[in-house]
């Protein structure tokens, strides 16, 4: 396996672990009344989301495409 595609690996799992973090803290209590009162999240919960979903394209892409030996 090339180190591209360990790469892709790594930045898949560190995306997926970012995606269930800001999944677990949109289901926050703090994160439930800024979006009944704000109609959004907090920053910070979507920049988790934000940052995983990244990390899943990017890791999948480096998968897929990774360098060749």
């Amino acid at each position: 396996m090339s180190m591209g595609r360990i790469l892709g690996v790594v930045i898949l799992v560190i995306g997926v672990a970012l995606l269930v973090t800001g999944y677990n803290a949109s289901e926050s209590a703090v994160d439930q009344i800024s979006e009944t009162l704000v109609g959004r999240y907090t920053d910070e919960t979507i920049w988790y989301l934000i940052a995983g979903i990244a990390g899943v394209v990017g890791g999948m892409l480096l998968m897929l495409f990774g360098r060749k030996r």
